[in-house]
């Protein structure tokens, strides 16, 4: 398995850039010096940055399908202006919200354009098989095409998968093989968790989250649990007696984590939902108990997560990069700086995704 860091690097750092700097035409369009011969499909519940999806999708090496979210009878993509408003109004007043995996028919056309602009195969990196069905539907797609398809499923969520995409999309740059850039997310992948803070546990129980007796039990006491994912799907972590204590809790097991990966390598995003304010202080405060860490990208919940999750959601992803401690802080690996919030913005939901559930 790779653990150099790849030299494509250097290559997507000016690309970010010159995108943060100007207007998209600025962007440089001659690619990196290898040949890249893999595309990288994942789903929109990897909350990527948005300057990632802009400066690497135009070419097809990275392809973003949305995740569809169904309020009432209402389908929505991940991306729609107004999903997120949509859903807080919704779980505000108890209607139902649910989400399902993008259709194959999606998975299809994103591998077969990849193939109509000269890659030769594809990796495709999806939320956890325990928390949706995406993978199969990317499994089912991946046999329909004549370019041979890797599927991955990250067994997590939110920016720990994307994470692992970023990974994949600097390996493809770097011209190394399907399965060297496979065995390098994967890596990525294995070095992160994901830690999180719900309110209540009732909407995770609506979408069959978690059992019902948790969630009961969790009403009943007022318990702020701390949840974490654990081989793919959610377990309760801690039980905490209130919001505040369960906040400082979060930040406690995360400094803790970060603090005893490999000197200089550790690496933090920080998602919300409804609550960006609680989600840029915890942030500071894990800055300066942290020092040596870059600052975490803060980014609200794509809206499939957020469905589930519900409003006031504290989720804090901790991951590694392996650039030595002595690079800059915007040269990591798996740089995730950005916006303070930043949200994959892709187009709507396709008209082929029906499923009842995900």
């Amino acid at each position: 398995m790779p653990h150099r860091e790849p030299s494509g690097w250097p290559w997507l750092r000016e690309r970010l850039v010159r995108l943060r700097q100007g207007s998209r035409d600025s962007i440089p369009e001659a690619a990196p010096a290898a040949v890249v011969q893999v595309a990288v499909v994942t789903d929109s519940a990897a909350a990527l940055p948005a300057d990632w999806v802009r400066a690497f999708a135009a070419d097809g090496r990275l392809t973003v399908v949305p995740m569809p979210v169904m309020v009432g009878t209402e389908i929505y993509g991940e991306g729609e202006d107004d999903i997120a408003e949509t859903i807080a109004v919704a779980l505000a007043s108890g209607k139902p919200v649910k989400t399902s995996r993008p259709s194959p028919g999606q998975f299809e056309h994103a591998y077969r354009e990849a193939s109509e602009r000269g890659f030769q195969s594809v990796v495709s990196i999806h939320i956890s098989a325990g928390l949706s069905g995406t993978v199969d539907a990317a499994r089912l797609a991946a046999q329909r095409v004549g370019i041979p398809v890797e599927v991955l499923d990250s067994r997590t969520v939110g920016m720990a998968q994307g994470m692992g995409v970023q990974g994949a999309v600097v390996a493809a740059a770097d011209g190394m093989s399907a399965a060297d850039v496979l065995a390098f997310a994967q890596d990525r992948l294995d070095r992160t968790k994901v830690y999180f803070y719900v309110p209540s546990l009732e909407q995770l129980r609506r979408g069959g989250r978690i059992g019902a007796a948790a969630s009961l039990w969790g009403t009943m006491f007022s318990i702020k649990p701390i949840l974490a994912v654990e081989d793919g799907r959610i377990i309760p972590l801690e039980k905490v007696r209130s919001a505040a204590k369960a906040i400082a809790r979060l930040e406690e097991i995360v400094a803790a984590d970060a603090s005893g990966r490999p000197a200089g390598q550790a690496r933090l995003a920080v998602h919300h939902f409804g609550n960006q304010a609680e989600a840029q202080d915890l942030a500071r405060r894990l800055a300066v108990a942290l020092p040596a860490c870059p600052p975490a990208q803060i980014s609200a919940l794509p809206a499939v997560l957020a469905a589930h999750a519900g409003l006031g959601v504290l989720a804090v992803i901790v991951g590694e990069g392996s650039t030595p401690a002595a690079a800059k802080p915007d040269a990591f690996a798996g740089d995730v700086s950005g916006p303070d919030d930043v949200e994959t913005r892709r187009g709507g939901a396709a008209a082929e995704a029906t499923e009842a559930g995900d």
